[in-house]
């Protein structure tokens, strides 16, 4: 069965930057449980983004998720979704994407989504 030209392939090794607005996800939602939702919304994001269902969060996002503490979630993250080839032979997918925070030094405001050449 041929491919339709307009659909991507998943084989593809790729990086992009994504803008998540944390505020909408998590409206609603109870104090103690803010920044583990947040890390699940994210989680979340990028198995629709990427199509893959293994995602690994990395540790400086983790850390910035959580550096206002449980409670103050920051608005808006900008994040760096790689996806990678997974290099373990008994691994269930041939793919993983990689969820990294970039650091925006003036604002998120207009920044839409950017595909990053060369990465690695």
């Amino acid at each position: 069965m041929p491919e339709r030209p307009g659909k991507p392939r998943k084989e593809e090794v790729v990086t992009r930057e994504y803008t998540i607005n944390l505020h909408k996800c998590l409206h609603g939602c109870t104090f103690k449980k803010k920044a583990p939702k947040a890390i699940k919304e994210i989680k979340k994001f990028a198995q629709k983004a990427k199509g893959t269902t293994d995602v690994r969060v990395d540790v400086k996002l983790n850390k910035f998720i959580w550096s206002k503490g449980i409670r103050s979630v920051p608005r808006r993250v900008r994040v760096r979704i790689a996806r990678k080839r997974n290099d373990d032979e008994d691994a269930k997918e041939e793919l993983y994407s990689l969820v990294t925070v970039t650091e925006v030094p003036e604002g998120l405001k207009g920044l839409g989504t950017a595909v990053i050449e060369g990465d690695d």
